[in-house]
Parts: structure tokens; sequence; C-alpha cells
């Protein structure tokens, strides 16, 4: 795998563009063979819904002769659930759902309106990966996910100092790259070659430029680059799911696909000739394919003829055992809650439980999310760094509780709290929380009202007009 130091050495000895377009293609080539890539991949199909596992289990049958065949007759289920889905979106809106709250309010218009949306896709995605990448792009952050993003790193201290971001919409269309370093970025593009099937010419498509640059418009010469600056640090950091700098997946992905399968196999089994089975007399001759030819003959038309003389076929209904598969089920998604240190809502979504038991529910997902927490920080203190803010932010966590007991906690402390904090904590375990200062101002006026005998008067009534009489 290329480091920071290879691209470095390069630039040393002033090597031709070609060079360094080889470099960058060499780059990619090698990232893509790594196995955080490779399990990057996996880990997104896994996150669609998409069990790789189960999606290239194929049923066999064997002829008398041992050749193996496929098996095209028999159910052949692939029900792949979604464990790992809602795993990273629990844990990444536990700790992002709410935004990031700094203490400055023009700290959020430094890093763009859209930063809390760039932040939960960032977190998201290296949930699924590993990694992420967010680009501090002058005002706003761009989001690189481990697919399409190239690390270069420093191999003297671990950071990342460069990379090379690629995409490439098919085999026919050119590659694009770009090349990030610390004092600007280089656009890249291989095309086909013309006449040739295989092969890609690569080109400068952009030259190098700093990230920061100040331009001048005028009729004559149209828009005209005047001046250019770069950032104090590599202006893209990376952020981590976990110490360990893995996708959540791993661990989980074993577990996950014996449940599919298993849950598969048992609609095969329930499905499978309508809870009968057949056992054919006299047929020695009739192989695995034979016969599940005559099962699927049984199934379409529901009759069968069997050839060979002598030979009957007797129908025979049997009993699923499916109480030690229902258990296993259960025991495997219990297990897959365990492990993955996430809130299994059906443990608490029956009965009045207390806040106690709640509480104690989320100390398993409360526990890695504050480790996912430190990452978060650690990526943002880093941001503040290039962006040149000093700041300080925090996350606000969405929790289940018992509304009705929090409420009678919060009134038996009534005496030792103010009443401005009472309102706004009881509405927003209402979840009228936005109009707690709304009442807190007509409570507030009340009171002055009350204190200083200046209560607003009940209005008087106007006079009512008395209708005219004609006749006097």
């Amino acid at each position: 795998m290329k480091t920071y130091q290879d691209l470095r050495a390069l630039r040393n000895r002033a090597v031709s563009e070609a060079t360094i377009i080889e470099f960058v293609r060499s780059v990619i080539n090698d990232y893509e063979s790594t196995e955080e890539y490779r399990n990057a991949r996996v880990a997104y199909e896994y996150y669609k819904h998409k069990n790789v596992t189960i999606n290239e289990y194929k049923k066999l049958l064997y002829r008398v002769t041992g050749e193996a065949v496929l098996d095209t007759y028999s159910p052949n289920y692939k029900l792949a659930s979604r464990f790992f889905y809602r795993f990273v979106t629990q844990e990444n809106q536990y700790l992002l759902g709410n935004g990031a709250r700094f203490g400055d309010e023009s700290t959020s218009l430094k890093l763009g309106k859209d930063f809390d949306n760039r932040l939960q896709e960032l977190g998201k995605h290296s949930l699924i990966a590993g990694v992420s990448y967010g680009f501090f792009n002058l005002d706003h952050i761009d989001m690189f996910d481990a697919l399409e993003f190239a690390p270069l790193f420093d191999e003297n201290t671990g950071s990342l100092r460069a990379g090379v971001r690629f995409w490439q919409i098919d085999g026919t269309k050119p590659l694009r790259a770009t090349l990030y370093e610390e004092d600007g970025y280089t656009d890249y593009i291989w095309r086909k070659r013309d006449g040739e099937k295989k092969g890609y010419l690569g080109q400068v498509l952009n030259e190098k430029r700093p990230y920061i640059v100040s331009v001048q418009i005028s009729e004559a010469d149209g828009i005209e680059i005047v001046d250019g600056a770069n950032y104090p640090s590599f202006p893209i950091i990376p952020l981590y799911a976990n110490d360990n700098k893995q996708s959540e997946l791993v661990g989980l992905r074993a577990q996950i696909d014996a449940y599919d399968l298993i849950k598969s196999g048992f609609c095969n089994t329930v499905d499978e000739a309508s809870l009968i089975y057949w056992i054919v007399n006299n047929a020695g001759g009739m192989d695995e394919v034979d016969l599940a030819k005559f099962l699927n003959q049984i199934r379409t038309v529901h009759a069968a003829v069997v050839e060979d003389d002598g030979a009957t076929a007797e129908a025979h209904t049997m009993d699923i055992p499916y109480a030690s598969r229902e258990a296993l089920l259960d025991r495997l998604r219990a297990d897959l809650y365990e492990d993955a240190m996430v809130l299994d809502t059906k443990n608490i979504a029956n009965g009045n439980i207390t806040a106690t038991q709640i509480k104690a529910s989320y100390n398993p997902l409360d526990q890695k999310t504050d480790l996912f927490e430190y990452q978060v920080l650690d990526f943002i203190y880093r941001l503040f760094k290039v962006a040149g803010i000093e700041d300080e932010v925090s996350f606000t966590r969405n929790v289940i509780t018992n509304t009705n007991e929090s409420v009678q906690v919060i009134l038996q402390s009534a005496q030792y709290l103010s009443s401005d904090y009472i309102t706004q904590k009881i509405l927003t375990l209402l979840g009228d929380g936005d109009k707690a200062q709304e009442e807190i101002d007509k409570l507030n006026k009340y009171n002055f009202d009350r204190f200083t005998n200046d209560e607003p008067k009940e209005p008087e009534e106007e006079p009512m007009e008395q209708p005219v009489d004609d006749e006097e």
C-alpha cells in the first residue's frame, strides 16, 4: 500500500507528470486490493439489505455418478434481515440525531448551514465501513466514503497527509480522480484508448491549484485566479467508527448469516411439497435429479407418472419441527443485540416499566456511543484547527423515558428548583419543549402582575345601542 512518503519522494525528485499519473493510478489499484476496502464493500451490501452470503448460496443435487447439478426444482428462499441497518441507524442517530451544539453561534455558520446533515452522513458511513472522510471546503463540509477515497498515511506518525478520491460510473466510462495534498489538489482523468478494447490513457484534467483562491472577473478576461492560499493542515480528516478503526459489521456478520440462513431454510421446508413427502418404491434407478423432477411435477400438476415397472409412490404427511428453529432464531436475535450493544425496544415496549429499568436497558448503548462520541469529538476538534475555530461542542441524545414517572420526580423536587427549570423540563418531556420559553414568559408576567397588584381588569362592556323608535 502506498504512503505519503512515496508521494513526497516523487515530488522531491521532480519527476514528470506522467510518473505522477501512474502513481495515482497505482494508489487506487493498491487500495482496492486491501482488506479494508473489501470489507467496506461487503458492509455496504449488508447495510442495503443484501446478504452477500445467502445470495451466493446455491442448492445442489447429485446424480448417481456423483455429478453436482444446480437445484432449480425445490424452493430456495433468500431472506435477508435488516439487523445491520438497524444497528448503524440506532447508534448514529442516538448520538447525532439532534445535531451538534456549539458554544459560539457563529461556528455553525463557518462550517456550513448543512453541517449537522453532513456530520450525520459522516457518522453513518464510518459505522458502516469503519471510516469516512470529511473535507473542509472553504465554507462547508464534503463527505468521502471508504469506497471512493484512497488514503496516503504518514509512515512515521500514522496521520493522514494526502489521498486520492476516485470514481467511475461503469467500466465503459472515464475514470476520474483527484489527488489531494497539503499544498493543493490536482484533477486527473483516464479515457479509453481509441481503437483498443482494454487500457486507459491518463492525463491531467486540471492543473494543481490551492484550496482557497481569489478570483477577478472582467468582461475581457472572464474569471481569472489572482491569488491562492491553503489551510494550516491537511483539510481532509478521517472519522473512525471505533478505536479498532473497523466496520461495525465485523464480528456480527456470521451471526446475521446464521439467522438469515435458518429463517430462509425454515421457509423452504414449509413450502416444499406442501408438508407432504413421498416414498417411491421399486425405483432404485432414480437419482436426486429424477426425484426432484418428480416432486416438481407433483407440485405443478398434482400428478406424476412412475415409469419403472412395479414402481409405486406413496404420500405421507409430516410435522415440521418448528419449535427448535424458533427458539434458535430468538436466541440469535438476542445475541445480535447484545453483541452489537444496541437497544432492543422489544424488551421495553411491553408494560409500564420504570425509569430505572429503561436506564439499565440503555447502558450498553450508552457505553458504545460514548466510545463513538470520542471519535466524533476528535474529528470535530481537528476540523476546528483546519477552519481556524476555537469553540466547544456537545451532543444531546434521544432517550425513551417513562413520562409519568419523570414528571412526578420533577414535581417532588419543585421546592429545590426554579419555576423556569420545572416548566422547561416538563414541557420537554411532554414533547413541547419549543413552547417552553413562551410559557415561561407568560408565567413570569402573571407573577409580576400579581405581586405588584397590577392585575389586568376585565374589559368593560360597551353599552349596546338601543333601537330607535320611529313612532317617537
